[in-house]
Order: C-alpha cells, then sequence, then structure tokens
C-alpha cells in the first residue's frame, strides 16, 4: 500500500479485495490480471507486502508517483533531490561574519570566541526558524542542515586559510577557539565538512522543501559526520592539544548530541519502496555465491579489507568499527535476508569515506611531521591502496541499493501462505 492513501486503498480508486480476497489491492478491469502481473509483490522497506499490481491505463498515476519516486528499485533508490537555494545563500554569510569577527580585538581571549560563537550560531538558528517555519513543522532536522550548513563553509574557509589560499578570516578561532584544526588532519576534516557535508545538507534540506525522501544521503551523512567528530575528539582529548582546550571546545558537545537525534530520526524513516516480484525474491536468494560474481568480488574485498584493517591496528576507530563491519557484511553477502545491510553499507561507506580522505591527505600534507609523513617515492603505492579501500564499501552501498532483491525477508511459504491466499 502507497504511503498516503487510506487503509485498503490504492491510488486513483476505492477499496477492494486483492488476489486470492487479500485485502489491499484491486482488480484490473473486470476480470484477471494480465499473465505478467499475476504474482507481482509489491515490496517495502525490504518486506513483503501484499500484492498490489494494478492494470496502467493511458496516462494512469503509478503507485508512488505522487510521492516523487519512481518506478523500480534503481530510481527509487537513487532519486537526488534539488540543492536548497534558500539554505545555501544564507550560508554564504559565513563569509562577511567571519572577516569582520576576524578584526574585532576583543576577541583575542577564549572565553570571548565561544561566547560569540554560541551568539551567532543562536541568532542563526532564530533567522532560520523565522524564514522558514513551514519546513522545520514539517522536518525539525530541516534546521539542523541549515546551521550545520553555515558552519561546514566556516570550515572551508578554515581549511583554505590554514593552506595560505585566503588571509583574514578564521585567526581568531583556530589561535584562540580549536587550535587542533591547524594540524593536516585538522584541515582535512574542515575539507571535507566544507564539500561533501556542505552538499549532503544542501541535498537533504531541499528534499525536505519539496516533502521528497532523503533517508540515503541521511544514513551517508550519519556515517561521515560520526567519525568525523569521533576522530575530532578524541584528537583533542588525548592528542598533543589536550593541554590547550579552550571553552570554545565545548561547543562540539551539541555536535554530538543533535547528531544522535538526527540519526534515530534518519533512520525511523521509512525505506525507499522498491518493487519486485516475489518470485524475483526467490530466484535471487537461490543463487549460491558462486552464482552472484560482483557478490564474490565484495566478498573478496571485504576479506582483504580485514586483512588491511589489521594490519594498521594502530588506527583503533578501524579495529573496533570497520573490521567487525567486513565480518558481517560477508556473511550478509553469502546467506539471503539481511535486511540490515543497505543501511548499514551506507553508513559505513560515509565513514570510511571520510576518514580516508583525511588519513590520506594529512599522510601526505606538509604540515605532518617528516617521521610520519609518507615518503615521496611511495605516493603511488600508497594512494591506490587507501583510494581501493575506501571505493569498496562505496560499491557496496550502490550494489545494495540497485539490486536489493538477495537482502529482503523471504517470501512466506508452505500452510501459511495458503492460509493468507485462502483469507
Amino acid at each position: 500500500m502507497v504511503r498516503g492513501e487510506g487503509a485498503g486503498q490504492l491510488p486513483g480508486g476505492g477499496p477492494g479485495r486483492g488476489l486470492g480476497g487479500s485485502p489491499g489491492t484491486r482488480r484490473a478491469g473486470h476480470g484477471r490480471l494480465p499473465s505478467a502481473q499475476q504474482g507481482a509483490t509489491f515490496v517495502r522497506g525490504g518486506s513483503l507486502a501484499a500484492p498490489a499490481w494494478t492494470r496502467r491505463q493511458r496516462g494512469a498515476e503509478r503507485p508512488g508517483e505522487r510521492l516523487g519516486l519512481s518506478w523500480g528499485p534503481a530510481a527509487a533508490a537513487m532519486d537526488i533531490p534539488p540543492l536548497a537555494g534558500k539554505i545555501a545563500a544564507l550560508s554564504l554569510s559565513a563569509l562577511p561574519v567571519s572577516y569582520a569577527l576576524n578584526h574585532v580585538s576583543a576577541l583575542s581571549h577564549p572565553l570571548w570566541v565561544a561566547l560569540m560563537s554560541a551568539l551567532i550560531l543562536g541568532l542563526l538558528f532564530v533567522a532560520v526558524y523565522s524564514l522558514s517555519h513551514g519546513e522545520i513543522s514539517y522536518d525539525p532536522l530541516y534546521a539542523v542542515f541549515a546551521v550545520f550548513a553555515f558552519t561546514s563553509v566556516v570550515d572551508l574557509i578554515i581549511a583554505l586559510q590554514e593552506d595560505g589560499y585566503v588571509v583574514g578570516f578564521m585567526d581568531f578561532y583556530t589561535k584562540e577557539g580549536e587550535p587542533y584544526l591547524r594540524t593536516a588532519h585538522g584541515v582535512f576534516i574542515c575539507y571535507w565538512d566544507g564539500t561533501v557535508h556542505y552538499l549532503l545538507y544542501l541535498a537533504m534540506a531541499g528534499a525536505i522543501c519539496r516533502r521528497k525522501r532523503y533517508r540515503n544521503f541521511g544514513l551517508y551523512w550519519l556515517g561521515s559526520f560520526g567519525m568525523s567528530i569521533l576522530v575530532f575528539l578524541t584528537g583533542n582529548i588525548l592528542g598533543k592539544y589536550s593541554s590547550e582546550i579552550r571553552p570554545a571546545f565545548f561547543l562540539t558537545i551539541p555536535y554530538l548530541l543533535v547528531p544522535c537525534w538526527a540519526g534515530v530520526r534518519v533512520f525511523s524513516q521509512p525505506r525507499a519502496p522498491t518493487y519486485c516480484t516475489a518470485n524475483t525474491v526467490q530466484e535471487e536468494q537461490r543463487k549460491g555465491l558462486l552464482q552472484r560474481p560482483a557478490d564474490l568480488a565484495l566478498v573478496v574485498y571485504l576479506i582483504l579489507a580485514g586483512f588491511f584493517t589489521l594490519f594498521r591496528g594502530l588506527m583503533l576507530m578501524y579495529m573496533f568499527y570497520v573490521l567487525p563491519f567486513c565480518g558481517l557484511a560477508a556473511y550478509a553477502l553469502t546467506f539471503p535476508g539481511c535486511s540490515w545491510l543497505p543501511d548499514w553499507a551506507l553508513v559505513f561507506a560515509g565513514a570510511i569515506g571520510q576518514a580516508q580522505f583525511s588519513h590520506m591527505g594529512a599522510s601526505m600534507h606538509l604540515r605532518t611531521p617528516f617521521t610520519y609523513r609518507v615518503p615521496e617515492d611511495t605516493w603511488g603505492c600508497f594512494f591506490v591502496c587507501n583510494l581501493l579501500y575506501a571505493l569498496g564499501p562505496h560499491l557496496l552501498a550502490y550494489r545494495c541499493l540497485q539490486w536489493p532483491a538477495f537482502f529482503h525477508q523471504p517470501p512466506p511459504s508452505g500452510p501459511i501462505a495458503l492460509h493468507k491466499k485462502q483469507h
């Protein structure tokens, strides 16, 4: 049943009885359904629902089109919403604001830096709420994405300034606010936040404006942001700058709590519906691993990635999180019905993408001490190995979104299915 319609109804018609007398569908015309549509099943969110095909009439609306969905698993999962122009314009105000604050002499004290930063974020939230009350009422995460888009522009300014591309914008903050951002790893965290996260915020805010789905974008952002903040916090608390924690550091507490709340909301959103027959699901799940060469290649990658993670065992984030995921993902690609993999593949794709970008960039940056820097004669091998390590989770997520039938819960069989068909 398409979300938004009444119980037992389909778009464009009243309640009816399904094939075999099951509620929730309507017979096409006055006779039997065409043979090509018999046994078709509306698969929604990884589980099999009652049959929901209807005969297409010329100009008739397909289920889900009024929600901005496309017919087919790939199109529904990869629907890219337009960017939010209002949020983009508001976020660019970070340029004049940061330039003006950099020339205020009172901001040479760490406490004033923290208070002024909190005040600006509060005023920004008030501005977003007053300009976009309808969007926030529909989805409160719109305000979160708007404020985070502003901070992403600030982070991009910090990265460009630390690399010498711009001057006179955020000196006061990197000196008296968060000096950790002046390290090579901090610079590349800012680059990622100012580009990838920024585009994700605009895309998700644009989806909210047009009442479209953004769950897949949200899961990727959740993994990427979570990895970034975990490394950031541990680097500040345990690293060389642990003795230089300033009051502005405590502004990261909302950055830790808000994504937790946002993650719960994103996971609670319904999955994009996919449309495939029960026969397709059964046929796909009967195939062994050797009959699925793409999955076999991904399993081989996951095994190699596990050994690579063990080899780099000092990166504890990978040891604690990525290594178990590699084993669980290999299991899910081997045995059917693991409906959790598409969601978590997106989360880990975002996490590994962010971590690898920061690791690769910082390992070759001039701000990294020479003894920890990758030698120039090994750049090629280092770059290829780490790029493949980052690319694999993205290919896994793409495979899960494009061909999800293997991960659906198997359809009921035997006496239970017969009972449902009779009643």
